[in-house]
């Protein structure tokens, strides 16, 4: 029942937020809050590291790009086009990592996702090579609404995230997410029970490669753009920092995550500014610039005093789930 409250009190937040704040911004954070979820979807439920979801996450952005720009497919399709490139790059990958675990594992999706990068970089005529894929039309949704206003794309990519938010939910209170969790607890168990493991974490895989690149073609459609920061190793590292910030394993943890560093990102600047002009202190200007430091030092925060992540810390200090106590 709490978790219902709290879902639908960030619900109303969301809904309101557009009239609020910048809706393309806050379009932004629902992708990457999406992109999160996702990735937390394979590591916090079923164990499994992976470096390489940057490749779903730009792959399915270029694609869904080329799809509305170059092809004119309608945005549905454009969006769906994205999709479908995320689950087959996570079909490929999953099929020649998931025999491997641990390090080996988190090895070969980064070398594969790293393959997908120089690709991008070399196929000019397709991504737009070091420029980019640009100008990429928003369209109108089912011929109707023209997403070009902002808060009707605002809530077009709220609508994509709460659908999909839904799935993940389902996902894992599911007898498939259930058989995942006991993968990621006792995999040598589950397999004396008779459960195909690798059919089930490779399900998973593309699942969540196919959720990362629904994120990456909904943040192409919001940018209006597509480039290689999307699909490089950086990436990935990032929506990992993401999860483990807001809390590996839980549900909300990575969305939070997720808002907190894109936020920083996006807002140091500003609010260095906003400091300048009510203390005088110039040194304040500067804090844009060092921005991987905040990161870094809440990370280091997290893994010191929250191990659990912010989440799944708070989770565990009132009781609201079974978040077991970190080893």
């Amino acid at each position: 029942m709490n978790k219902n409250i709290g879902y639908l009190v960030a619900f109303a937040i969301a809904l309101a937020a557009p009239f609020v704040g910048y809706p393309v911004f806050l379009a932004k954070l629902l992708c990457f809050a999406l992109f999160a979820s996702a990735f937390n979807l394979l590591i916090g439920f079923t164990g499994l590291l992976s470096f390489g979801h940057a490749a779903f996450f730009g792959a399915a952005g270029y694609v869904a790009g080329n799809a509305m720009k170059v092809w004119g497919w309608p945005v549905e399709l454009g969006i769906l086009a994205g999709v479908a490139a995320g689950a087959f790059i996570g079909l490929v990958m999953g099929a020649l990592a998931i025999r491997r675990q641990g390090i080996y594992f988190s090895m070969i999706t980064l070398a594969l996702a790293q393959m997908v990068y120089f690709g991008a970089l070399r196929a000019g005529e397709f991504t737009g090579g070091e420029d980019g894929l640009q100008g990429v039309p928003r369209g109108k949704l089912l011929g109707l609404i023209d997403l070009t206003n902002d808060t009707a794309l605002y809530f077009f990519v709220l609508g994509i995230a709460v659908l999909a938010f839904m799935l993940i939910v389902r996902t894992v209170h599911s007898p498939f997410g259930q058989v995942l969790k006991a993968i990621k607890e006792n995999e040598p168990r589950a397999i004396s029970l008779g459960y195909d493991v690798d059919k089930y974490k490779l399900l998973a895989f593309v699942l969540s490669a196919a959720l990362a690149g629904l994120a990456g073609a909904s943040n192409m459609l919001v940018q209006g753009f597509e480039t290689l920061t999307d699909v490089h190793w950086s990436m990935s590292g990032l929506v990992i920092l993401m999860t483990l910030v807001g809390g590996m394993g839980t549900l909300a943890g990575p969305m939070l995550g997720a808002i907190l560093i894109i936020a920083l990102e996006n807002k140091l600047g500003d609010f260095g500014i906003f400091m300048v002009s009510h203390t005088g202190i110039e040194w304040f200007n500067t804090i844009g610039e060092a921005v991987n430091m905040v990161i870094g030092f809440i990370f280091i925060v997290c893994v010191l005093l929250f191990r659990r992540g912010i989440v799944g810390e708070i989770v565990a200090k009132f009781g609201l789930g079974g978040v077991k106590k970190a080893a």
